[in-house]
């Protein structure tokens, strides 16, 4: 029987753990008891959404009077918002240690580092574990921005943001990406004074243009301040004023400072290769992560990575399926490959944003020709009856009717864009959609609507 070590415990490793034993392979899983699920569940995707949906249900009280429900909402315990966010995390975990004891599945609780000259051997502990086959599934970690006073007290990671038991009464967020703006959207509504510096011209860089504007226009109604644009240059904390934080930033020639309680940086997250020994296991890698091939084979026959630790695409949904990649061709079925360009990806704001595919400005810059296509939630029946209109938005990049791409901003958005992630995976065009029936009244009929505009 051929065997199979999996380094990761996160959704590049349970998911495939499983598939692998069901496949007849002896698997053996390494990851830290604690951390079971990976960053996703223990510091990512769940506890954030956790207190998303917090936030969601705080605003929805602050209103209820709108829908003639009477509700006192001027009492919130972030305590208890922890608590909550705390046992789904923990159901979770007891779901994955349940999976990882399925028969054929052996876990290892420990740090898998490479023995020197041997990609297939890895010490946990005092033990040694030899497998034909290796999965390094080690994820991401937060970076930091290099500039004085990055590692200064009350300068927080996401990880750390998650189990604050209190609420800063002025938050300063470093980075307008999805981390950044998730945690703008859920501490503005616990009530703290919330800005966002981001160093690029428009938040969501990596998002269309007209998605990210909208979204930041939406936010700043909320009472969310951005500066964009604007560097950071230094941190310094004033331990003559109740260790206030002052963030630096250039902006339009000259220097300016950003007074907070506390601070996130929201900079991004690098692979994490710095507890492997990779070197001395002759395992190639830049500072993105690790060099894999279209398998996510390494340069090393039989050791493949997926996930963030190959910097390809830092999604949870991406990582199990590059694990899933991974596995097949160990199987022997070379054909399966993961298409990297069409890979959903959502913003957990409200309102959410979700995007899949090319952007208007990847396309136009690709010389391709493209017609966009858009429907609005302000004219959606059910996103009026939702109270759920504002400056929602579907955009549908298509080209001689193939879709390449298509940019949702408004409720439900992370739900809507599987419809059109399926439809480009089977490289479906806008007569696809036009000729299936919609229900009514869905917010799905945007969609439809859009393929007609």
């Amino acid at each position: 029987m051929k065997s199979l070590l999996i380094i990761g415990a996160g959704p590049g490793g349970y998911e495939c753990a499983l598939r692998a034993a069901k496949s007849g392979l002896d698997v053996h899983v390494v990851d830290r008891a604690e951390h079971i699920g990976g960053t996703c569940l223990n510091e990512g995707c769940i506890p954030t959404k956790c207190l998303c949906h917090t936030a969601e249900v705080l605003e929805m009280a602050k209103v209820a009077q709108t829908y003639g429900v009477v509700s006192d909402a001027t009492q919130f315990n972030i305590e208890a918002a922890l608590e909550r966010k705390n046992n789904v995390v923990t159901q979770l975990k007891q779901g994955i240690r349940t999976l990882l004891s399925t028969p054929g599945i052996t876990f290892h609780d420990g740090e898998a580092r490479f023995l020197p000259n041997d990609a297939h051997s890895v010490k946990v502990g005092d033990d040694v574990i030899t497998a034909d086959y290796v999965f390094i599934a080690t994820g991401s970690v937060s970076k930091y921005l290099p500039v004085p006073g990055a590692h200064s007290e009350g300068v927080l990671t996401s990880t750390e943001l998650l189990s604050l038991n209190e609420v800063p009464s002025r938050l300063c967020i470093i980075g307008g990406g999805v981390i950044g703006l998730e945690f703008a959207g859920i501490f503005n509504s616990f009530g703290s004074k919330v800005t966002v510096i981001e160093y690029c011209k428009e938040i969501l860089p990596n998002f269309d243009r007209d998605i990210a504007k909208r979204l930041r226009t939406s936010l700043k109604k909320q009472g969310i301040e951005f500066i964009t644009g604007a560097p950071v240059t230094a941190i310094h904390v004033d331990s003559t004023n109740n260790n206030e934080i002052h963030v630096s930033y250039e902006y339009r020639n000259a220097v300016h400072d950003c007074l907070a309680d506390k601070v996130l940086m929201a900079v991004g997250r690098g692979a994490n290769l710095s507890s492997l020994n990779l070197d001395e296991a002759g395992i190639a890698y830049t500072k993105k992560g690790i060099t894999v091939d279209e398998h996510m084979q390494t340069n090393v026959s039989g050791v493949y990575a997926v996930g963030d630790i190959n910097g390809l695409c830092q999604l949870a949904h991406a990582a199990t399926f590059q694990s899933y990649c991974a596995l097949s061709h160990v199987l022997g079925n070379a054909d399966f490959k993961v298409d990297l360009s069409i890979v959903p990806a959502a913003v957990f704001t409200t309102p959410e944003a979700a995007m899949v595919g090319l952007t208007e400005e990847e396309a136009k810059a690709q010389n391709i020709e493209i017609k966009v296509h858009k429907a609005f939630y302000r004219a959606n029946g059910r996103a009026l009856a939702m109270d759920a209109g504002g400056d929602g938005l579907v955009k549908i990049i298509a080209h001689d009717d193939i879709v390449v791409g298509a940019h949702i901003l408004g409720a439900h958005s992370s739900e809507l864009i599987h419809e059109i992630a399926l439809l480009m995976s089977k490289q479906g065009t806008l007569a696809d959609i036009r000729n299936c029936i919609h229900a009514h009244p869905t917010l799905s009929e945007l969609v439809l609507q859009a393929a007609e505009s």
